[in-house]
């Protein structure tokens, strides 16, 4: 009795081997697949996402600081300019020769928006008319706007102590070179103050215009 039933389970295991296996659900792995796969398509936007925020704004702090760095080693303006510009006040209004001079005194230098916007001087002659000349106001040292001082009959540097003549030739450094010259001329048709590129000679040294 003992010998058929180990003969039953051997015959009953033989036949489990020879049995197929179960079948796969090819549909659910291929939703798996698919799944995983747009969950890696997500992740690479994001990631790519990432990478632009973070380049943009590296981008603009490391611009932020090196645009003051670059612009502390440009030159100041040198009062050139392709043409004429007419002369303006504070406010922006051309000013007209006219009114101008009737509303300064003889030996006045003051401040116009003249040539690329640069603050240029306007000079009044003892005679009471308008020098041909004007003078940017820009050092040449590092960019500041030069006061006139009518006491000291000189223009002086505020920032660090360079003095010119009244005619703007260098009296006492750090500043190089003199304040740049622009033609400064009555436009008889518009009544208007014109300013215009300086093209020839620096009268004050001799030489050309280092501005030029």
């Amino acid at each position: 009795m003992k010998f058929a039933t180990l003969i039953a389970a051997l015959l009953a295991g033989s036949a489990a081997a020879f049995a197929p296996a179960p079948a796969v659900n090819s549909r659910a792995v291929v939703s798996t697949q698919m799944a995983a796969a747009d969950e890696l398509y997500i992740d690479e936007e994001r990631r790519f996402l990432m990478n632009l925020i973070l380049l943009g704004s590296t981008t603009v702090t490391i611009g932020g600081l090196a645009v003051p760095y670059i612009a502390f080693f440009v030159p100041p303006g040198s009062g050139g300019g392709g043409g004429g510009v007419p002369a303006k006040d504070a406010l922006g209004n051309d000013i007209l020769v006219k009114e101008y001079l009737a509303s300064k005194p003889a030996g006045d230098r003051s401040l116009a928006q003249g040539l690329k916007g640069d603050a240029t001087y306007l000079i009044v002659k003892d005679d009471k008319t308008l020098e041909k000349y004007g003078l940017n106001a820009v050092c040449t040292h590092l960019g500041c706007v030069v006061p006139w001082s009518a006491a000291t009959n000189k223009f002086q540097c505020p920032c660090h102590g360079s003095q010119y003549s009244p005619e703007g030739a260098v009296v006492r450094g750090p500043a190089p070179l003199p304040l740049a010259l622009a033609h400064c001329d009555a436009d008889e048709e518009s009544g208007k103050i014109i300013f215009s590129p300086w093209t020839e000679d620096d009268f004050r040294t001799g030489g050309k215009g280092w501005w030029n």
